[in-house]
């Protein structure tokens, strides 16, 4: 089948297993095997354990938040505009981590703005169209979050998605990016969306169905080009980015594995007018890894009408957590 999952994304070669974080021969976080264990022993029909703590991203509570918190003081150049929707990659924190981090530090000052977010993101594992969970939390190391058991109902029934707990359950491009979104944003509810063999058309079609207003934030889930050398990723990426950025459909497998889920929110982008923002484009030779074999990422930002209310706002906001420090600093206090 050609699909997205054809692009192994969900683990690195044998051979970089032990790159997968420094120190480690295992490509595991040193606590969370034990936490991994507790979850796979303590399962609830309701509840979606996570798969990939302790080997994507910490598994260890605290940890798991130094490491956020690392990542997201990074500096970087900030967009006066309010985002609508993100692209933002899924491998490993020590690999795309800082990627992410550069689309998620857009998200402060709306933390309480954001009631809702539409996670989409490539099946890597389960042959399937659009499917969202049946279950009605995903659990992290941070903690539950609700699923929106309405949008979710809004979903199967304007755009006719399918239930399944099987596509989610061991899937990683939606996983981790919930930590970040825990961290960002005050409170939220989420709909979890894994994209398989679906147009365009109809990922768009989904999208529309629970767009809603600036309550809710949707986030696409992909990595660009995989085990390329690192001048050919750069080559390729370069390539992807500039299809991403005027919203061509046209974005293939071979160049990012969340392929279908990007060229849907393309369509839905291009006929509402918006606009996109490249935020940040690197690959694991950039951030943690060899040159010889890398995973490209990029993350972007986009944008509907320019919301006069929200510029002036985030400009005059100095209120504790509305900006990069006060977040930093209530995260600090609050672990």
């Amino acid at each position: 089948m050609d699909s997205c999952r054809s692009r192994p994304c969900l683990i690195l070669p044998e051979k970089a297993a032990g790159e997968m974080y420094p120190g480690s021969t295992n490509g595991s976080y040193g606590k969370a095997p034990r936490l991994l264990s507790f979850y796979l022993m303590s399962p609830s029909p309701q509840v979606r354990a996570p798969a990939v703590a302790g080997l994507f991203y910490p598994g260890e509570p605290g940890e798991l938040r130094d490491t956020l918190l690392q990542l997201l003081a990074e500096p970087r150049p900030r967009l006066d505009r309010r985002p609508k929707a993100l692209i933002a990659p899924h491998a490993g924190y020590a690999y795309s981590g800082p990627v992410a981090a550069s689309a998620y530090i857009e998200l402060t000052g709306m933390a309480s703005a954001v009631e809702r977010v539409v996670l989409v993101g490539p099946s890597h594992r389960v042959a399937c169209r659009v499917a969202a969970p049946k279950k009605n939390l995903f659990e992290t190391p941070l903690g539950p979050v609700a699923i929106d058991a309405d949008l979710r109902h809004r979903a199967v029934r304007e755009a006719g998605v399918d239930l399944s707990d099987r596509a989610h359950a061991g899937e990683h491009s939606l996983e981790v990016h919930l930590p970040f979104l825990q961290t960002v944003l005050t409170e939220f509810k989420l709909l979890p969306l894994v994209v398989g063999e679906a147009s365009p058309r109809y990922v768009a079609t989904v999208l529309e169905a629970v767009w809603g207003g600036p309550e809710t934030l949707i986030v696409v889930s992909t990595d660009l080009s995989h085990f390329q050398s690192y001048e050919e990723a750069q080559e390729m990426d370069g390539e992807t980015v500039a299809s991403i950025e005027r919203f061509s459909e046209r974005v293939r497998p071979d160049q990012a594995c969340g392929c279908r889920a990007v060229n849907g929110l393309a369509r839905a982008a291009r006929d509402r007018g918006m606009t996109i923002h490249t935020l940040d484009v690197r690959n694991s030779g950039d951030t943690a890894g060899r040159h010889d074999s890398v995973v490209g990422y990029a993350s972007f930002a986009l944008c509907e009408s320019l919301d006069p209310l929200f510029a002036k706002q985030r400009e005059e906001s100095t209120a504790e957590g509305n900006s990069l420090g006060g977040l930093l600093g209530r995260l600090q206090w609050e672990w």
